[in-house]
């Protein structure tokens, strides 16, 4: 298995952030097709109750490294990918990585 995760920063307006977020950004994803789960964090705290180093991370599952560059590759993709800039305003680091079971 594969993993793509996403890290928002936090943003300048959470507000603004999380409309956008559930109203535009997440239905972009939902046309994306080729990942085999899917899941969505928004962080409270640091187990000592601390400010989060992020606001949010989103976690796409893919059974292997070709099927995620399809998916990525694909319009849906990319239409998704581009949108980031349109309200990530506190970043978005992005990390590819092997799940061990």
């Amino acid at each position: 298995m594969i993993k793509l995760t996403v890290l928002y920063g936090h943003p300048t307006d959470v507000t603004a952030f999380e409309e956008y977020y559930a109203n535009t950004h997440l239905p972009k994803t939902a046309k994306m097709k080729g990942h085999t789960k899917l899941e969505l964090t928004k962080f409270l705290s640091t187990p000592d109750g601390s400010k989060p180093d992020y606001h949010r991370m989103a976690e796409f599952w893919f059974s292997s490294p070709e099927t995620m560059k399809t998916t990525m590759e694909s319009p849906e993709g990319q239409n998704t990918a581009a949108d980031l800039s349109n309200f990530a305003t506190g970043g978005a680091t992005l990390l590819v990585g092997v799940v061990e079971e």
